[in-house]
């Protein structure tokens, strides 16, 4: 059984370029064929990716998140540009609005978030989208928006009558760890509910850790059990779930393992 973690902040979850080397070989060790690191700026973006160059596995998204959009970078549109060339690049992100922290101001944060929309259009390339109370906001842009290579919905929040509209554009849908968690009545019904070829699942690492890990810092090796509970909602088994996992994400991202 194989799986694919779409977001993981490999940086975040430790600083120490050795230590980031351990926590994906673990991962690969557990079956994890793919991960998509996440930076939220692009300092972090090309020291990580410089650290973890070697690791076919590791796949690569660019791009400022909201947390960054008072800082974003002299020149990161070029930067954005010339990133996206890279080897295992395969997404624009995480991008997106943040109007829980209130990084910065509403307009500010639209205005990055569009400008990057349209980047990763001209780039040919698919979005990671952050939406932490944003959600009319981030679907009403979106809906203009997208890029043609789609985008996916990351660490989803919202509620299933929420998933439905964006199943509409090419929008595909990813569950974290918190998925998992008992009173996550909102997550259990999309879940469960969702077209299987639009789910995905991340680890959305450090954070979100499943509920048999509660206290710990998450981390790639645990995804399986994100997977594990997805598949008992839905009632399937856990392999097959994890085959439609896994195809969704080579799919979505454009990946051909044997190629990289």
């Amino acid at each position: 059984m194989q799986l694919f973690d779409t977001h993981a902040h490999i940086g975040l979850i430790n600083e120490d370029p050795i230590e980031q080397l351990i926590i994906v070989q673990e991962a690969k060790q557990e079956d994890i064929i793919g991960i998509v690191s996440i930076s939220n700026n692009l300092r972090d973006f090309f020291q990580i990716y410089e650290n973890l160059k070697t690791e076919s596995h590791v796949f690569h998204a660019i791009g400022v998140s909201p947390s960054e959009v008072a800082h974003p970078g002299g020149d990161w549109e070029t930067k954005i540009s010339e990133g996206a060339t890279l080897k295992r690049i395969v997404a624009i992100g995480e991008i997106g609005l943040d109007y829980y922290r209130k990084f910065g101001d509403r307009d500010s944060q639209i205005e990055l978030f569009i400008h990057q929309l349209e980047l990763a259009a001209r780039l040919d390339l698919p979005v990671i989208i952050h939406n932490r109370e944003a959600g009319e906001d981030v679907f009403n842009i979106l809906r203009e928006k997208l890029p043609p290579k789609g985008g996916i919905l990351h660490c989803y929040s919202e509620d299933y009558e929420y998933a439905k509209r964006a199943l509409e554009l090419n929008l595909f849908i990813s569950f974290a760890g918190n998925v998992t968690y008992r009173n996550a009545k909102n997550l259990h019904e999309t879940a469960k509910n969702l077209p299987p070829d639009r789910i995905l699942i991340e680890t959305e690492s450090p954070f979100m850790v499943p509920a048999l890990y509660r206290g710990k810092r998450n981390k790639p090796s645990y995804l399986v059990e994100t997977a594990k509970f997805i598949a008992e909602l839905r009632g399937v088994a856990l392999e097959e779930m994890a085959d439609q996992l896994t195809d969704n994400s080579l799919k979505f991202f454009n990946i051909d393992l044997k190629s990289v």
